[in-house]
Parts: structure tokens; sequence; C-alpha cells
């Protein structure tokens, strides 16, 4: 007999799932795979540990790995106690480090051993966390000083039976986010919110909510479904990578990560033929361009991956440029080919399905099929109409987050309350609204360069300096300029092989793609462009670094 469901609730829904579809591959990762059955019972004991040493919900626990399946386990195992999962960002220095802990009231870790010496060196100055949990990576790095459990020991030691945890949808989730300056912030949602707004919980065909989770998580055993599989590259201390996962999970499909701790792109498109993976997720250029190489330089052998299995190529959370979809579009015409629109702060708010060439001239981006409850305001925050031609700021009703995790500031800036009375979120995004009733991203409201009266946006600008051909890589910001205020300035990274193109001929890729007030007036080169590991761009050194070639 199926349990039921306490309300939308993470942990519930997925056992649910777990008890409909118990032998049916759930989690792979190198050699490492796990059925839904398998994979509750881990959790379980991880769960099990966690509430002896006294974890209890609402409590904060760090998660701090590269991709692995244990990093999943954990993460489970937090919902079935209620407690909540932190995602740490493996790349963090000393000084980041300790500023994340410390603000999400971190109380147990769980982490890769090579983070160890790092954990060690700023424990004394992390007064909230007191257990870490190692998973054994093949360092052979220091532990000493931490007095930590081995993760092994946990699953070998403790009970794979359920827990007696009460859940509801009003369960918190946390997810830490950096943005694209500063330092990273918790964003509070209910269970039920985001399960609504990026966990598959709407019926996407009307907007409106599924009845109730039974019926969402028994979707799964019906004789017509489709168990998808589904390769997600993202690190999984990324909303993208979680929400994709968990979403696939919800259906009963099985979720595929590679175990390289750097993106390889020969070793993904082999990883598409040897799991036969009907959906690969991305982030946008940063994957997306090392792809499209891999494929043409197997082309050159005269060979091909297999990719028969590959129905869909979707990207979100960061630019997946036009004339990148126009190359996967011809490389893989039987491809589904789209943008996901959305935030870590927001949730889904539509999405586009690329066709060669089908980017508008001077459009900015994509034209977006709006999400539920996508909208958009003007600058006294009354609602614009679709369809009205007009330009506001993307926002977002319905199940949106409760708030950023103690910040108060940041809060009432985001989550405003519009001249309707309704609650919704802003992410910061300036957009379009087209007479068809689609919706044209602009860009970052907050990068928007003025020269000479005219509002520029920067992601435009990138999308259509990735078209020339010696281009892997650019940033665009605005620096001073004495007649018109502010420059349209370019930092480049150049494809291994190319030499530096000119200013010139940079424009001249642009110029079929936006307006010639919008080009390039400036370009630097650089070896390399600087990104989160999810792929989102860091401007503040973009902008720096263009103002320090000023001189």
């Amino acid at each position: 007999m199926l349990s039921n469901v306490s309300g939308f609730n993470v942990a519930s829904i997925f056992e649910r799932v777990a008890q409909n579809v118990p032998d049916r591959e759930a989690i792979i990762c190198g050699d490492a795979r796990l059925t839904y059955g398998e994979f509750d019972k881990r959790a379980n004991r991880v769960a099990h540990y966690l509430q002896s040493v006294g974890i209890v919900k609402g409590d904060h626990v760090a998660i701090y790995a590269f991709n692995r399946i244990e990093w999943v386990e954990a993460m489970l195992a937090c919902y079935k106690l209620c407690a909540v999962p932190v995602n740490v960002n493996y790349r963090y220095v000393e000084d980041e480090l300790q500023y994340l802990l410390n603000d999400a009231d971190v109380k147990a870790i769980v982490f890769e051993q090579q983070f160890g010496p790092l954990l060690a060196a700023i424990k004394q100055k992390l007064p909230t966390l007191k257990h870490y949990i190692a998973m054994e990576d093949g360092s052979g790095a220091s532990l000493a000083g931490l007095d930590c459990v081995d993760y092994g020991t946990v699953i070998a030691q403790q009970s794979d039976a359920p827990l007696n945890i009460e859940r509801s949808g009003d369960d918190l989730y946390v997810l830490y986010t950096g943005g694209t300056t500063g330092m990273p912030k918790g964003v509070v949602w209910r269970h039920e919110d985001v399960i609504m707004a990026l966990g598959g919980g709407l019926d996407m065909t009307t907007g409106v909510p599924l009845a109730s989770a039974e019926i969402m998580a028994d979707r799964c055993a019906q004789p017509n479904a489709f168990a998808m599989r589904s390769l997600q590259l993202a690190p999984l201390m990324h909303g993208a990578a979680q929400w994709g996962l968990l979403r696939a999970l919800f259906e009963g499909g099985a979720v595929i990560f590679s175990d390289k701790k750097s993106f390889d792109a020969d070793h993904v498109w082999q990883l598409i033929g040897k799991e036969k993976a009907n959906v690969m997720l991305i982030t946008g250029d940063a994957m997306a361009r090392p792809l499209m190489d891999a494929m043409n330089a197997r082309a050159e052998t005269g060979e091909a991956y297999d990719l028969s299995s590959m129905f869909v190529l979707a990207s979100s959370a960061a630019i997946f440029s036009p004339s990148l979809k126009d190359a996967f579009t011809e490389k893989l015409p039987n491809v589904l080919i789209m943008d996901n629109i959305g935030a870590s702060e927001v949730g889904y708010c539509g999405a586009a399905v690329h066709s060669k060439g089908g980017a508008d001239k001077d459009a900015g981006g994509p034209r977006v099929a709006p999400g539920p409850d996508t909208i958009l305001l003007d600058e006294e925050f009354n609602v614009i109409p679709m369809g009205s031609n007009r330009e506001g700021w993307l926002a977002r009703g319905g199940n949106i987050p409760l708030a950023y995790y103690k910040d108060e500031e940041k809060t009432k800036k985001t989550y405003i309350t519009a001249g309707d009375g309704r609650r919704y979120a802003i992410p910061g995004d300036r957009v379009r609204a087209n007479e068809d009733g689609t919706l044209t991203l602009l860009g970052r409201g907050s990068g928007c360069i003025n020269s000479g009266g005219e509002k520029i946006f920067p992601e435009e600008v990138e999308g259509a300096i990735k078209a020339h051909p010696a281009v892997v890589d650019a940033l665009v910001v605005g620096t001073p300029d004495e007649r018109f205020g502010s420059c349209v300035t370019a930092l480049v990274s150049i494809r291994p092989g190319f030499a530096e193109p000119t200013l010139e001929s940079i424009q001249e890729a642009c110029v079929c793609q936006i307006a010639r007030y919008k080009l390039p007036r400036r370009v630097f080169f650089v070896n390399e462009i600087a990104r989160s590991p999810s792929g989102k761009p860091d401007y503040k050194w973009a902008k720096e670094e263009a103002v320090k070639r000023l001189g």
C-alpha cells in the first residue's frame, strides 16, 4: 500500500515515487548507479545519522562537494528530516567559505575530503557548525582537527527504515545564489511554492496546479508513462541542476551526471550515447560552445557521436547565443533546442523554442512564451498588458519565495506589492511585451549602458559578438566616455588557433543582429572571461578589467 503524501513536499513526493517504481534506475554518476529503492534507503541512513546528532526541522546542513551520488543522498536526507540543505560553491576561498557557512547558520556539513584543510583553517570562526561528515574522494587530504565521521561509515551503520517525521508543503528550501556580483544570498522558498515554480507542480498547458501531490507522484506508474533519461551537466551547487534533478525524480526518470571534475565536452557527447540520454540540460554558452567545438572536431575525423536517443537540448540560467543555437539546430535537426527563462529568486518565467534564424533582428534576445504568472511591471509597479509593445520589468506572481535569508533590505527590493495588490518577485531583468504575446529579454537593468541617452543591454551585444568565428566568449560593460557618457566596451576571449580580430571585423559580425548604436566601440582581449561554475558572468570583474585597460 502506498503511503500518503504530506502535501507538496520534496521528500514525501520522492518517497511515493520510490514506492511506485523501486527497481527503476534513478541516479547514474560514473560507475555508481542507484535504483529508486536503493536511493531512498541510503538517504534514510544519512537522515538517521543527522537526527542522531541533533539535527531537527529547520536546521541548516551544508553540502560541499563536486557532483556525486552522495551529494544527492545528503540533500534528500535533509528533506526527509525537514532540515534545509545549503549549497556550497566548491571554488570558494577561505573568506568566502567562512562568510557563507556563518550567514547560513550551518549546523552540520557533508563535504569531500579534499576540502578538509580549508574547513579546519576556519573551524574556530564557525560558531554554529558542530558536525562534520567527510566523503572519501581519493585525495588523501588531512582531516585533522575536524573530529569528523566518515560518510561510508554512516551508510554502513545506520538504519534504512523510513523516518517518522511529519512533513508539509510549508517546510523550507533555501538556495544560495551568487548572482553576478557580491556575496551569495539565501533565497527562502516553501516546498509547495518551489515545486509549483520549478518542480513540475503546475500543468504547463493550463498553468493550473496539479490537484494533489499523490497525482504528481503517481504519474510515473501510469501504463503510458515514459521514463525520461536526463543528462544534467550543471553543478549540483546550482539551482538549475537541483531542480532539473528533482523534477526528473518526481516523474520517475533517470538522472545522469558526469563524474568529471571539469567540463569535458567529448565525454559529455559519449555519455549521451552510452546512457541513451533523451534530454541534455546545460547552462548557456559556457557549455554550449565547447560542446559545439567537440562536435565539429569529431566531424572532421569522419566520425559522429551516437545521439540517436536525444530529443531535447535545454539551456537555463545563462545566455545561450543565437549563433550557437543556430549551429545546434543545423547539427541536430531532430532535437528541440530550448531556452528556459527564470531565476533562483523568481522561478520559471517562460521558454523559447529555437528555429534557425528565428531570433528577431535587433530584438535583444529570443522571443519567449511567458509562463504562468509571468507579467511585466512599469517603474511604478503597475502591470503592463501583454501584447502592448512596451518595455518593463520582468516579474512573476503566484508561487514565489518568502524572502532572502536574514536580508530584509534585499527582500523588500525584490519582492514587492504591485498596483494590482498582488505580491511579485522582480529579478531585475528588462523585457519587452511583443504584439504577438511573447516577451523579448533585453538584459539586466542594473547592467544597462546609457550611451548618449540610448539604453543598451550588455547581453544582446554579447550575443552578437559571439557570432564572430574567432570569438569564444565575451562580456560587455560601459566605460567612461566624454561625449556620450558611457561607451560600449567588450572584453573578448579568442578561440585557440585564431588571431585577434580587429574592432571593425567584430562590428561587422554584430551589425546584422543589432542596431549600430549598440555596436562595441572598444574591445579588449583577455585569456579567459570570468564566470561562475554555472556560467553566470562576473560583470564586476569585467568593469574593473576594462577600466584598468583604459589606464
